[in-house]
């Protein structure tokens, strides 16, 4: 198993000493120390990684063509800084003996450093005195796919949330329903159930923990809830009303594109994602697509290629986008077919 550094080091680093605890561990525990021999290169000039890197061990040359314009060494005070943070790398970084480093996504470093900085007393009224923790804002902040939203976009989001308290079987949202709220698991698991013409007590799609989320779908089509959550346990879950969800969160997330544009990405390499109902996949559908069904989403996700940029598609464009978010969220690269397929196309 890689080793990680423990807090009391992550502490020493700058801007990490500034983080809260629970977020140093969470970046501790996603940067493992990793090693280069000698000779080698973190990164060269010109470069565009999105990465912050550190010396922990050893020495790194700084340099610009041939020549050696700075030696970092580890445990000097130049060691707790970034090696050369800008984008695009200024110089090239070779190691000049064997090293280790941490290499830390700066995306997600970014979006920590900007919530520590504009939301930490507002977020702790959320509470109203509960303990809950920052796990699940952890986790939420962790998600790639928020990397994408405005900073200010998640202040307002955490300060529009309402906390609600819920009893282990109560049902929170029930299939057929309108969609009124966007919910964050805090405390607590759920069971996600979807009730078919063969089986009415629901079919189980999913249990779902802290920093999970659910209830998007129906908000983003304007469509009745297509599954039933109930609490396992006893719980607590933070909720965001539909308008405040569709602004701060749907708009930005979601990628939409044209046609052409879609069909570019397909001859890249990507995929057509088809989320109608297999009866109408049937149909017609591009040539190529794979059929996933909205409501078999979450479900399916595991059979879906991380590495593919998928392009989700239906007959108008509310389903898609519903698909499109749950992919988004999730760590998935996904576009939005703008104004549905059809087998015209």
């Amino acid at each position: 198993m890689a080793r990680t550094l423990d807090r009391q080091f992550l502490r020493t680093l700058t801007p990490l000493d500034s983080l809260k605890p629970e977020h140093q561990v969470e970046l501790g525990k996603k940067s493992p120390v990793q090693t280069l021999g000698a000779g080698r290169y973190l990164f060269r000039e010109g470069d565009k990684d999105n990465r912050t890197l550190y010396v922990i061990s050893g020495e790194v040359e700084l340099r610009k063509g041939d020549e050696v314009v700075r030696v970092v060494a580890a445990g000097t005070p130049e060691a707790t800084r970034p090696l050369a943070q800008q984008t695009p790398r200024p110089c090239s970084a070779r190691a000049r003996s064997d090293i280790e480093f941490i290499a830390i996504d700066s995306d997600l470093l970014d979006i920590m450093l900007t919530w520590h900085q504009t939301g930490s007393f507002e977020v702790g009224e959320l509470h109203a005195g509960e303990d809950t923790g920052d796990d699940w804002m952890a986790v939420i902040l962790q998600t790639r796919a928020f990397h994408r939203i405005p900073p200010a976009n998640i202040q307002a989001m955490f300060l529009r949330m309402q906390p609600v308290q819920k009893k282990a079987g109560e049902v929170v949202i029930k299939q057929g329903e309108e969609g009124d709220y966007f919910y964050i698991v805090t405390q607590g698991r759920c069971l996600v159930t979807r009730e078919t013409p063969a089986n009415r007590a629901g079919i189980k799609l999913a249990e779902l923990g802290v920093g999970d989320t659910f209830g998007e779908e129906a908000l983003i089509s304007d469509a009745k809830r297509n599954a039933t959550v109930t609490m396992l346990t006893d719980g607590q879950l933070m909720r965001l009303a539909k308008q405040d969800f569709n602004t701060l969160l749907n708009e930005p997330m979601l990628n939409w594109v044209s046609l052409e544009q879609a069909k570019n990405i397909v001859a890249s390499g990507g995929q057509w994602l088809d989320v109608r109902l297999p009866s109408e996949f049937e149909s017609g559908h591009p040539e190529g697509a794979i059929n996933l069904p909205l409501y078999f989403a979450r479900l399916k996700l595991n059979t879906l290629d991380p590495n593919t940029h998928y392009v989700a598609i239906c007959d108008t464009g509310r389903r898609s986008s519903a698909a499109a978010y749950i992919l988004s969220e999730r760590g998935f690269s996904c576009a939005v077919l703008k104004g549905g397929w059809s087998p015209e196309a």
